[in-house]
C-alpha cells in the first residue's frame, strides 16, 4: 500500500477516481429515498464521469498558481470552481432531461444552470481537498528534508566524535617504535608498526553509523592493548572476562577505546609499577552491560560523575556517541573499584548479529 501510494502522480489519480466514485455511490444511495428507474444510474454513473473529467484541467492550473500571493490564487479559485460548477451543471441537467424525462427541453435557457450554487460547493471542496492534500504532501516533503539534513549532521557528529583519537597515542607508539629500532628490536618494531597500522584500519573503514559484534570490537581493544604493551611492558596487566554469547552483540564501533585510553593514561602511565585493566562483558535481561575496571588511583565521584574534568574528553565523546545511537535507552556510570581504582560501566540494549538473531528466532519458534 505504501508504494502504491509513494508516486504522488499516481497518488492523485486514486485519490481523485475514489472522489468521485464516492460523489456517485453518496448520490446513489440519497436517490434510494424516492422511487426512481434504473436510467438514474445512468445519469449519476454519467455525472460523476463528467466531473472526474472536467476537474483534471484544475490539477495543472492549480499546479502553476501554487506559488502566487494569496489574494491571487484565492481569487482564481474562486471563478475557476464558478465557471467549472456552472459547465457541469449544464451537462448533468442535459443528461437528466435526455435520459431519465426522455427528451424534454425548457422553455428558458437559464434552467440549465439553475443548481449551479450547489455545483459550486462540490468544486469548492474539491478545491480545498486538492489543496489540503498538496500542502500536506509539501509539509511532509519538507519534514523529510529536514530529516534527511538532519541524519546527515547527526552522522557527521557521530563520524566526528569517533574519530577524535588521541594524538598522543599516536606520538608515544611512533616514538617507542622510533626507539625500539635505534635498540635494534626490529621485530618488535615491525609487529608494533602492524598492529597499529590494523587498528588505524579498523578505526577509519567501520562506519561509526553501524554497529559492530563485539568480538570485532575486542579485536581492536586488543591491538590498542598490544601497542601498549611494547610500550609498558610487565608493568601493564590485561584481563577479559567475557561472557559466553556475548561475542555477538552489536555495539558502537571503537566504544571501548576512549574508556581504555583513560585506564592506560590515569592508572598505567601514572604509576611506577603499572596497573591492571580489566575488560567485562555480560547479558543482563535484554541489555548488553561493558565494563573497564582498572586498580588505579581513582578519582572522586559524585553520583556516577567525576567531579573533574580529569577524563578528558574521552568519556564525554563516548556518552554523546551513546545519547545520539541509542536515544535514553542506555547508562554510562562511573564507580569505585574495590579495594582501589575506577570503573567505567555501560548498559545499552542487547541486540544480536542479524545471522544470529534469526538462529535465535527460528529456534525459538521450534
Amino acid at each position: 500500500m505504501y508504494k502504491l501510494f509513494e508516486d504522488r502522480n499516481r497518488q492523485f489519480w486514486i485519490l481523485h477516481s475514489l472522489g468521485w466514485l464516492g460523489f456517485a455511490i453518496v448520490n446513489y444511495l440519497g436517490s434510494l429515498v424516492q422511487e426512481t428507474r434504473d436510467a438514474y444510474l445512468i445519469v449519476l454513473a454519467l455525472d460523476a464521469y463528467v466531473g472526474w473529467l472536467i476537474t483534471i484541467p484544475l490539477r495543472y492550473i492549480y499546479q502553476r498558481i501554487w506559488f502566487w500571493p494569496p489574494w491571487r490564487m484565492i481569487l482564481i479559485v474562486l471563478l475557476l470552481a464558478l465557471l467549472i460548477a456552472a459547465v457541469w451543471t449544464s451537462v448533468r441537467n442535459f443528461n437528466y432531461w435526455e435520459i431519465y424525462r426522455h427528451g424534454y427541453r425548457p422553455d428558458d435557457w437559464l434552467q440549465y444552470i439553475k443548481d449551479t450554487p450547489v455545483a459550486f460547493y462540490v468544486m469548492l471542496s474539491w478545491s480545498g481537498l486538492y489543496f489540503g492534500i498538496k500542502y500536506y504532501q509539501t509539509l511532509q516533503l519538507e519534514k523529510q528534508k529536514s530529516l534527511t539534513a538532519t541524519n546527515k549532521a547527526h552522522e557527521a557528529q557521530l563520524k566526528m566524535l569517533r574519530y577524535q583519537l588521541n594524538p598522543h597515542f599516536l606520538f608515544n607508539t611512533l616514538n617507542a617504535i622510533s626507539t625500539l629500532v635505534l635498540i635494534n628490536e626490529t621485530d618488535t618494531a615491525n609487529k608494533m608498526v602492524t598492529r597499529l597500522s590494523d587498528f588505524l584500519r579498523y578505526s577509519l573503514y567501520k562506519d561509526p553509523i553501524n554497529r559492530v559484534p563485539l568480538e570485532q570490537e575486542l579485536y581492536a581493544a586488543k591491538l590498542y592493548l598490544e601497542i601498549e604493551k611494547v610500550r609498558f611492558s610487565e608493568r601493564l596487566t590485561i584481563e577479559f572476562d567475557i561472557e559466553q554469547g556475548t561475542e555477538r552483540a552489536l555495539v558502537p564501533s571503537l566504544i571501548l577505546q576512549p574508556l581504555i585510553e583513560n585506564a592506560i593514561k590515569y592508572a598505567v602511565a601514572s604509576q611506577v609499577n603499572g596497573g591492571a585493566i580489566t575488560i567485562t562483558a555480560k547479558k543482563f535481561g535484554h541489555d548488553l552491560l561493558l565494563e573497564v575496571s582498572d586498580n588505579g588511583p581513582g578519582m572522586p565521584i559524585t553520583d556516577g560523575i567525576p567531579k573533574s574534568n580529569a577524563c578528558g574528553v574521552g568519556l564525554v565523546n563516548t556518552k554523546e556517541r551513546l545519547a545520539a545511537l541509542y536515544d535514553n535507552d542506555f547508562a554510562l556510570v562511573l564507580t569505585h573499584n574495590e579495594p582501589r581504582g575506577l570503573k567505567v560501566n555501560i548498559r545499552i540494549p542487547l541486540q544480536l548479529e542479524q545471522a544470529e538473531a534469526n538462529h535465535v528466532e527460528g529456534n525459538s519458534s521450534r
